[in-house]
């Protein structure tokens, strides 16, 4: 099965080259090229991992990130950068970032961790089933 993933990033050459890599690879790939349209497009799509740079105007990464953790926890999200720093990194992966890359990410170690993100929410996904599934028999005594 393919991994679903939006990409998102400001720089128009970036995405659409990174897009077509992705694709070469076998991944369904969505696109967008600000926080707020990436922030819609999650409303209404369901995806395996988000790739999204920490740089991107009118919103930055880390907010971008807040916001989906805060309504999707399940949600994976690499985050991409042309200015690593291990403070960055460390605060990306303490807001609920799964992993964070330095640009230009080399495209077998990015698909190796978006193939460990979809893993990982398959397996946050079931759970918030099998944990569903427990309240209800709990709450009904079956």
């Amino acid at each position: 099965m393919e991994a679903r993933v939006l990409l998102v990033d400001d720089e128009e050459a970036f995405l659409e080259s990174m897009s077509e890599r992705m694709r070469l690879r076998g991944m369904d790939v969505s696109t967008a090229s600000s926080a707020k349209e990436a922030l819609a497009v999650i409303e209404t799509d369901i995806f395996d991992a988000v790739i999204l740079d920490i740089q991107l105007p009118e919103m930055d990464g880390m907010a971008v990130l807040k916001k989906i953790k805060a309504k999707h926890p399940e949600a994976q999200i690499i985050l991409l950068t042309g200015h690593a720093s291990l403070e960055k990194g460390v605060e990306a992966m303490k807001i609920g970032a799964s992993d964070y890359l330095e640009k230009p990410a080399d495209m077998d170690a990015l698909y190796k961790k978006i193939k460990e993100a979809k893993t990982e929410k398959m397996l946050i996904v079931q759970k918030q089933q099998l944990d569903s599934v427990l309240d209800t028999i709990k709450k009904y005594g079956i």
